[in-house]
Order: structure tokens, then C-alpha cells, then sequence
């Protein structure tokens, strides 16, 4: 799980603020509920006591004392109703006080006397004791008799614990759907995000008139769509001028370098000249032939780029492709010294073949130029995961770690062994490959021996026909 995406973020922001509201909500809810409880339990109290004075202790000199003790019994039954209740006399003697109650939530013994002022009441829990208790100075003709009112906490703190449970147990399960409800959210949230994600990685270089969806939303991911189309757009004409620009300067500069060319051999062949100034003009004319050679690879490299390059696809072997093309080659890997092998299978494929035939001479031209004298190149053909697979290796000094991603680009010439060689190309011979493997459908890659040397890959589709046959015996010699 990626913590910095955009969507992980959104998830637990919502699920945290969701989850921080309801824990203030719970707590606020807890709060009122036992402020709620304990001031319906003083109301009660406050109203008892009163009832008690004003109905029975106000009659006392005539009822006696005898006549309120039988009254509270009847009608109040502290015992049974788990409440407290004490009277004292003016002298501070116990006139009444009541027994053990049902639920056992209090001792009746073991609360100790409340001193209060005249015409003053008093609201306190006792302590060591589940008991709320409300003292009520009573006057009686002169006489300040004590009201003592109390009431069980245990029936408010089991709900109040009951609360608590719930909101325990509750929690995680808010949280789940928190998440759950804030990932749902999220994802169709973001999917129109994901849907331009997806479409703009299938846009490339040659596909550029495609355009990203534009969701009707009239929000930030439709402003964000329109603007990149209006992007790709620009790159497209961009690219399309650039592209032009390089296939027309191409086109025009081969015939001058032609006429060039022609003169200049003209030129050279001339015995009246000095030697000095004809090898001053043999090496104008070699500078002449290697601009005339970039030329023709722009021209190339324009062609396969706007698809006009493959004239003709033909079913072939692509081994036996590889094995005629270095034999054609021998004579320049024989004047180095440098061993040429061909191995590999059969592997038939679909093509244009002077193209393919191009890029096994790329490919091989490119090994020649950096393998030492004595060094030897293999060139193998085989089958690997239902694709025909053409594998380049050499023994020269490979390529430097940092540049192998960038091999393939146009004019990119690696620092190091490789690029310090005399016989260095233009850097578009390995461009030219990858440009034509991917207008057959396939791909190229370069990676270091651990032995030393280098080895290019050039992934191929088989003809449809020859995806399930077996592999001949024969190979490419």
C-alpha cells in the first residue's frame, strides 16, 4: 500500500476526522447522560425530602413521632425502593432512620451524620458508598429538625458503563465502515483519474492524434483532461513539424551530398594532384560518405516514424535472415580478426526483410566497431515465451551502467570504452533498430555479460502458423 497516495490520504483523513467526530460525540453524549441522570436523581431527592417535611414532620406535635415513622414506612418503603432516608431531632438524635436496602448498594450504619446550616441544603455523594444523599434543615415551629434523602448510583453507573461498552464496541465497527465507506468513496472518486492515468500511458510518440477522455463532470478532473489534450495536441504538431522538417532537410541534402561525392572522387583520381592535397581530399571525401550515411538514417528514421517504411511483409526465417546477413559481412569482422558465429533454431516470423535485414546489420555493424581485435560476436536465434528472439553478443568492453537506458536514443553516444572508439558511429544505428522492432511489433533491450562484453535483444512475433509448431532440428550454420 503506497501511505503517500493521493487515495490513502483522502481514507484516513475521512476515517480519522469520522472517527474523531463520533469519539467527541460519544464523549459529549456520556457527559449529558450522567449530567442528565444525577440531575434527575437530585429532583427526585429534593422533592422527597420536601414531601417529607411539609406532610408529615409539620403535623408531628400532634401526630407524634411514632405516627411519621409508621407513614414513611408505608408510603415511601425506602428498603424495598433502595433509598435512604434518616430524620433527626433538633437535638441531633436519630428520630427515624431506615435499614439495608434490596440492592445492597449501601451500608445505612456506616454514613456518617451531615452538619448543614439553617435554611441551607446539601448535595453530596458518600464516600465508600454507592449513595447520592441531599440534606434539608426542616423548621417546626422553632425547631430545626434534619432531612436526610438518598439514592442509589448503581441503576445510573450500570448505564452509564453500558454506554461505554456500546461505544467501545461500537468504535471499531464505526471504523471499518469508515474506511470502507471512505475507500468506496474514493475510488469512485478518483476513477475518472484513473481512466485519463491508463489512456495517457498508451499514448506515445505514434500515437499522438489519440486523446484522453473527458469526463461531463464540469469539475477539476474535466479541466485537467481538456488541458492535457490541448498539451498533446501541441506536442503532436510539434512533432509532426519537427518530423517533417527532418525527412525534407534529409531529402533535400542527399542529392548535394551526391554531386559532392561524385566530384570529389572525380577530384582524387586526378594523378596530376600532390599526394598532401589528395589525402586532404580522400578525407573530405570520407567526411562526405559518413554525412551522406546520417543522412540517409534521418531519412530513415523519419520514414519509420510516420509508418511509410515497411514496404512489404513476407513470411521468413529468421535465422537464415541472420546467417546471410554476416556472411555478407565476414570480410569486415576477417580484417579485424574477430570471430562471427551464427547458432540458433529455425524461427519463422512476419516482415519486411530488407528492414530486418537492416537492423542484423546495425546490430552487427555495432559489435564490430567496439570488439577488440581476436574478440569474437555471437548471433543466436531461438524461440523464448512464443516470440522469436534475435540475441547480439560481443566480448568488448560493454557499455557504462548509467547509459544503457539510453542506448536506443537517436545521436546518443555513450562516455566510456565503447564511445572512445576511433570507428565510433553517428548513434542512430541502435535508434534505427528499435524504430523498426517496434513497427514489427516487437521490442530491443541491452544489458552488460557478467563476463564481460555486451548483449542486444531483439524480441520478434512469430508467424501465427508457427506458434505451435515444433522446433525444427536444423539451425543457422
Amino acid at each position: 500500500m503506497n501511505t503517500r497516495s493521493i487515495r490513502f490520504r483522502l481514507v484516513a483523513w475521512y476515517a480519522g476526522v469520522f472517527v474523531l467526530v463520533c469519539v467527541a460525540f460519544g464523549a459529549y453524549t456520556y457527559l449529558s447522560l450522567r449530567h442528565y441522570l444525577r440531575s434527575e436523581l437530585q429532583d427526585g431527592l429534593r422533592r422527597r425530602a420536601h414531601q417529607i417535611g411539609t406532610s408529615l414532620l409539620l403535623g408531628i406535635e400532634k401526630t407524634g413521632e411514632a405516627f411519621v415513622v409508621e407513614q414513611i414506612r408505608s408510603f415511601y418503603g425506602p428498603e424495598l425502593n433502595n433509598r435512604f432516608i434518616r430524620l433527626s431531632r433538633p437535638d441531633g438524635s436519630v428520630l427515624y432512620v431506615s435499614g439495608t436496602p434490596g440492592d445492597m448498594s449501601f451500608e445505612p450504619a456506616r454514613i456518617p451524620p451531615v452538619h448543614v446550616r439553617p435554611g441551607e441544603a446539601r448535595v453530596a455523594d458518600v464516600p465508600g458508598e454507592h449513595l447520592l444523599l441531599l440534606s434539608l434543615p426542616f423548621a417546626v415551629r422553632g425547631r430545626a429538625f434534619l432531612v436526610e434523602v438518598g439514592a442509589s448510583t448503581l441503576e445510573g453507573e450500570s448505564l452509564l458503563r453500558g454506554f461505554l461498552l456500546t461505544l467501545g464496541l461500537g468504535l471499531p465497527v464505526i471504523l471499518l465502515l469508515a474506511v470502507g465507506g471512505g475507500a468506496l468513496l474514493i475510488q469512485q472518486a478518483l476513477a475518472p483519474v484513473h481512466r485519463v492515468t491508463e489512456a495517457a500511458r498508451e499514448i506515445t510518440s505514434r500515437n499522438l492524434s489519440q486523446r484522453l477522455p473527458v469526463p461531463g463532470t464540469a469539475d477539476e478532473v474535466e479541466h485537467l483532461s481538456l488541458a492535457m489534450n490541448e498539451m498533446i495536441g501541441r506536442l503532436d504538431e510539434a512533432l509532426q513539424h519537427a518530423r517533417r522538417f527532418t525527412a525534407d532537410a534529409s531529402h533535400e541534402l542527399r542529392t548535394p551530398l551526391t554531386v559532392m561525392r561524385g566530384e570529389l572522387e572525380s577530384v582524387v583520381q586526378d594523378g596530376a594532384l600532390a599526394a598532401r592535397t589528395q589525402a586532404r581530399i580522400g578525407s573530405v571525401l570520407e567526411e562526405t560518405e559518413r554525412l551522406a550515411r546520417i543522412v540517409e538514417d534521418l531519412l530513415a528514421i523519419s520514414r519509420l516514424e510516420a509508418g511509410e517504411a515497411l514496404l512489404e511483409r513476407t513470411r521468413l526465417d529468421l535465422a537464415s535472415l541472420v546467417s546471410g546477413t554476416a556472411d555478407q559481412m565476414s570480410l569486415l569482422a576477417e580484417d579485424k580478426g574477430i570471430e562471427v558465429r551464427c547458432l540458433g533454431e529455425r524461427v519463422e516470423i512476419e516482415g519486411d526483410a530488407a528492414r530486418l535485414k537492416q537492423v542484423v546489420v546495425n546490430l552487427l555493424d555495432n559489435a564490430l566497431k567496439y570488439t577488440p581485435r581476436g574478440g569474437r560476436i555471437w548471433l543466436e536465434t531461438r524461440r523464448a515465451g512464443g516470440r522469436a528472439l534475435l540475441e547480439v553478443t560481443d566480448t568488448g568492453p560493454g557499455i557504462p551502467e548509467a547509459a544503457l537506458p539510453r542506448v536506443f536514443e537517436r545521436f546518443f553516444r555513450a562516455d566510456g570504452m565503447r564511445s572512445g572508439s576511433a570507428e565510433g558511429g553517428s548513434g542512430l544505428g541502435l535508434a534505427i533498430v528499435r524504430l523498426i522492432a517496434t513497427a514489427h511489433g516487437g521490442a530491443v533491450a541491452a544489458a552488460n555479460e557478467p563476463a564481460g562484453g555486451c548483449r542486444v535483444a531483439v524480441s520478434l512475433p512469430m508467424a501465427p502458423a508457427a506458434r505451435n509448431d515444433a522446433p525444427p532440428g536444423g539451425g543457422a550454420q
